[in-house]
């Protein structure tokens, strides 16, 4: 690559069963404004549903919140499960949101559900909606640019409103798709990272220069963490790994102790969960910047977006802040 790659963040906007529903919030605005003073270019939300755990479910509501906190960063969904949604009504949202706060609303769409079968049918929508995914990023699109697929049906607001729109996939479903439609494309590596040097070759092979984009541009999702020393670090990185088996395993009011996660963790089901942290760099503010950039270099990507892995609120601000200050230290190096 010629130039160094833009840093954003993804916040699941994380939530404590013993908190009351609003301190996610205010933990969400902390880390953007955190990430917004160590110069990051953009935070982003993503739509999940029945989930406990995680407070961004109304992730439109959420951004504005945020964007009304922050002065200068970008601030995304990657993103909103089109599927779930009348493209209509997405784009009345985010053209909303766009008027508010202009030039700094950025929509990534996902072809998922975001959430389990049951709760599909909660959200009154079939599996089989998703088969109607390019069709619906079409008309969204139309609404975005002024030119309504519809007849007598335009999206106010949101109409002419030309929010930057982003494919989202775990597949090569969205990187051609993405190619095809000359839209930025983001990759879910910090999940899913088998498919994603076949998607980066897709998506960058097979670009074609629209009226939204005269070059591709992809983003891959990586795990970070860091920390003072690279055993704090790592010791985080364990701590989160641990909650994340025991929120994709608790099921009704089970609450694992510490001896049955243990058990949970070396079972394969526990590892198969932990496979899905692979695509990380953990370490110091030494280390972790030349790594990001080289993953940055190795796949073609032009954003890193960064999930932080730190346990609780008050270490994800800290991993932001000292991954925003060597970031930037290491580019000024690099252009010296």
């Amino acid at each position: 690559m010629t130039s160094s790659p833009a840093l954003s963040l993804l916040d699941l906007a994380p939530r404590n069963a013993q908190d009351p529903p609003g301190q996610a919030f205010s933990d969400a605005v902390r880390l953007a404004q955190a990430a917004e003073a160590s110069g990051l270019d953009a935070v982003y939300y993503a739509e999940h549903h029945n989930m406990a755990t995680i407070a961004s479910s109304a992730t439109s509501v959420l951004m504005g919140h945020v964007a009304d906190h922050t002065s200068s960063i970008k601030v995304g969904a990657a993103g909103v499960m089109l599927p779930n949604h009348a493209p209509l009504v997405i784009a009345e949202q985010y053209g909303t949101l766009e008027a508010m706060h202009p030039g700094r609303i950025r929509l990534g769409l996902g072809r998922a559900p975001g959430t389990d079968p049951n709760t599909l049918r909660a959200l009154r929508r079939s599996p089989n909606d998703a088969e109607h995914f390019p069709q619906d990023v079409t008309e969204l699109l139309g609404y975005l640019a002024g030119e309504s697929s519809i007849p007598g049906v335009s999206a106010y607001p949101g109409n002419a409103s030309h929010v930057p729109v982003t494919i989202l996939g775990s597949s090569l479903f969205g990187a051609h798709l993405a190619a095809q439609l000359g839209l930025s494309y983001a990759f879910a590596s910090h999940f899913a990272p088998a498919a994603l040097r076949d998607a980066a070759h897709v998506y960058l092979d097979e670009f074609r220069p629209s009226e939204y984009l005269d070059a591709p541009h992809l983003a891959i999702g990586v795990g970070v963490g860091v920390a003072e020393t690279q055993d704090e670090a790592e010791e985080r990185f364990r701590l989160v790994g641990r909650d994340r088996v025991r929120q994709m395993l608790s099921r009704g009011n089970h609450t694992f102790t510490e001896e049955e996660l243990d058990l949970v963790m070396d079972h394969p089901t526990g590892r198969q969960i932990l496979q899905m942290l692979d695509f990380s760099i953990v370490g110091t503010a030494a280390s972790v910047p030349a790594q990001l950039a080289a993953l940055a270099e190795e796949y073609g990507a032009h954003e890193l977006i960064t999930v932080t892995h730190a346990p609780d609120a008050a270490g994800r601000v800290d991993s932001v802040q000292r991954l925003g200050k060597a970031w930037s230290q290491w580019q000024d190096q690099e252009q010296n």
